[in-house]
C-alpha cells in the first residue's frame, strides 16, 4: 500500500517528535503492508505552521530515507506538503513555497472544518486552474460535506479527489465523521484512504485494519483502489479515473 498523507517528518509539525519516533512510525507501517509514504507536513496555516517548501525539507527527508534504510525499514519516502487552503495560493504556488505530491499535478489540500462550500469550491477551481488537481484531505471532517447533500458531487465533477482518513472509519473523529467516510465509500466517491498518521503510538500510519474495513464495506478490489492502486498512480503523476467496479 501507499500512504499519501503521513506527518512523518520528525519536529516540524504536530507529528513525529524525533527522529526515532519517524522511524517507528514507519516501521509500524511496513508491518501493515505500506511500502511508500508521502511526507505531508501541515503548510500555509495562518498563526501556526508555516513550512513553506525549501531545500532543508528535502535534506531532512533524504536523512530520514537513509535512516529507514540502515535500519532495514522497507519504505519509500516521498516530498509533499498537508497544504492549508484558506485564500488564493497563486503566488505561493508560482514562488515554489506550495508543492505537489512527489512533483506531480496532485496536490494535497486541507480546508477548515468551518469552511464555507462556495469558498471551498472556488479555491479547488483556482488551484485546477493553475493544472494542479487537488486531492480534498479528510472530508468527512469538513462541515459542508455532510451538510450539503451535493457537495461532494459537486467536488468531484469540478475536477477534485477525496481522501479519507482511515481512523474516521472507526469513529476516532467522532460520528458523523464516521458515518460521512463510510457514505463517501459506499458511494464510491472516495479516491483514497490514507493514515494522515502523527504518532507510532496514536493516530499511527498502520493501514492494515483500514483496509479490511474497506473490503468489509464495500469489496476488496474498492480497498485496493483506494490504498494501492490510486495512490501508486498519484506518485507516478497518472490520471485518476473513477471507480468503475
Amino acid at each position: 500500500m501507499f500512504d499519501l498523507h503521513c506527518h512523518i517528518i520528525p519536529c516540524i509539525d504536530d507529528g513525529a517528535g524525533s527522529l526515532s519516533e519517524a522511524v517507528k512510525m514507519a516501521a509500524l507501517a511496513a508491518s501493515g503492508s505500506t511500502r511508500g509514504i508521502v511526507c505531508t507536513p501541515h503548510c500555509n496555516i495562518p498563526g501556526s505552521y508555516k513550512n513553506y517548501w525549501a531545500p532543508s525539507l528535502n535534506t531532512v527527508i533524504s536523512l530520514l530515507q537513509q535512516e529507514l534504510d540502515k535500519n532495514s525499514v522497507p519504505v519509500t519516502l516521498y516530498p509533499g506538503q498537508e497544504v492549508y487552503l484558506g485564500s488564493d495560493p497563486t503566488e505561493l504556488i508560482r514562488r515554489g513555497k506550495l508543492i505537489t505530491i512527489n512533483s506531480s499535478r496532485y496536490m494535497l489540500a486541507e480546508f477548515h472544518p468551518e469552511e464555507s462550500f462556495s469558498q471551498a469550491f472556488r479555491l479547488a477551481g483556482i488551484l485546477l486552474g493553475l493544472g494542479i488537481v487537488p486531492i480534498i484531505a479528510h472530508p468527512e471532517r469538513c462541515g459542508f460535506i455532510s451538510e450539503f447533500e451535493d457537495a461532494a458531487e459537486k467536488l468531484k465533477k469540478l475536477g477534485a479527489l477525496f481522501q479519507i482518513n482511515k481512523d474516521s472509519l472507526f469513529g476516532l473523529f467522532g460520528r458523523g465523521a464516521m458515518q460521512t467516510a463510510r457514505a463517501l465509500c459506499e458511494k464510491r466517491l472516495a479516491d483514497f484512504a490514507a493514515s494522515d498518521g502523527h504518532s507510532p503510538y496514536r493516530r499511527t500510519p498502520c493501514l492494515r485494519d483500514a483496509h479490511e474495513a474497506v473490503s468489509e464495506l464495500c469489496s476488496l478490489e474498492y480497498a485496493d483502489f483506494l490504498f494501492r492502486s490510486n495512490p501508486l498512480r498519484v506518485i507516478s503523476d497518472k490520471e485518476i479515473f473513477p471507480y468503475r467496479g
